[in-house]
């Protein structure tokens, strides 16, 4: 993975929790239960396009998400998640860290403001 920051950058969110769901191989990140990013490695799937990459799905607005794939090749429809609502993003491929920093934080930011109100407030430190 070219990313060696990405794990440590998803866990220094505030309220983030990293578990590995063994059935999927996947390393899911959650803010209070609710997925915001997951890391897997596809093997053996039919669609080339995922097939033996190291991937991170991260939620997206579906405005945006079809943007992002027409500007960045390595960016996907998300893997086995909601392809409106989630995209994958190649952790092999020429993606720029920024970009990549800046879509896990829109995808922490679109969980967290589905959260309740006093949840957001203590996640933000204000009790």
């Amino acid at each position: 993975m070219k990313y060696e920051w990405l794990d440590e950058y998803l866990l220094d969110k505030p309220g983030a929790e990293k578990d590995y769901k063994l059935e999927w191989g996947w390393h899911r990140y959650m803010v209070r239960g609710k997925l915001f990013a997951a890391v897997c490695s596809p093997r053996g799937m039919k669609d080339e396009r995922y097939n033996d990459h190291d991937l991170v799905n991260l939620k997206c607005d579906p405005r945006l998400a079809e943007a992002f794939r027409e500007q960045y090749p390595d960016i996907l429809p998300g893997f086995y998640c909601d392809k409106k609502l989630w995209i994958a993003a190649l952790l092999d491929g020429e993606l720029p860290d920024a970009v990549l920093k800046d879509l896990c934080d829109m995808s922490y930011e679109l969980v967290v403001s589905k959260l309740p109100k006093y949840v957001q407030r203590e996640l933000a430190g204000g009790g």
